[in-house]
């Protein structure tokens, strides 16, 4: 007998904040233009602490220099034409350098911008999700973690896995 392994997507999210406003990009999605973390899906060979770094600068077009872990999320959603989704993120807060010239944003990002935590809460049906507005406000409440939570075997940067 056949059972399906459930897989969910393991996705990495940067906390910007900068004199109390949070770096936010604007993109375009399958529902239409959201408002996100600077976020994205983790790549082969890469721990969450280096996906968090490349997505926040492809998103960003800025170095994002991770300083804890905020939280480790899982949620689901369900699509309209029937899929079903299971999201694990890993947040990090850190701090950004200032915009690099002539860096282009990754495709589907249409503009970054800075927002007020009541901002973002006024904007919470623009949000690609609830996860949005919960680990900004996971990073007011205070929640770090050290980096060094996540602990990313080397066999995940070799590709060489031990056998069963």
């Amino acid at each position: 007998m056949s059972e399906l392994r459930w897989k969910p997507s393991v996705t990495v999210a940067a906390i910007i904040e900068h004199h109390g406003r949070f770096l936010m990009v604007e993109e375009e999605t399958r529902d239409g233009l959201r408002l996100n973390n600077p976020a994205g899906h983790l790549e082969p060979g890469e721990s969450p602490q280096q996906g968090v770094v490349r997505e926040a600068l492809e998103e960003t077009a800025r170095h994002f220099s991770p300083q804890a872990l905020v939280g480790i999320y899982l949620a689901r959603r369900q699509r309209s034409l029937g899929e079903d989704l299971t999201y694990l993120r890993f947040a990090y807060c850190g701090s950004v350098s200032d915009e690099l010239p002539g860096q282009a944003l990754d495709a589907g990002i249409v503009r970054t911008l800075w927002m007020t935590l009541e901002e973002l809460r006024s904007s919470s049906a623009r949000h690609r999700s609830p996860l949005v507005l919960s680990c900004v406000e996971d990073y007011l409440a205070g929640r770090r973690h050290p980096l060094d939570t996540v602990i990313t075997d080397v066999s995940v940067a070799t590709g060489s896995a031990p056998t069963d």
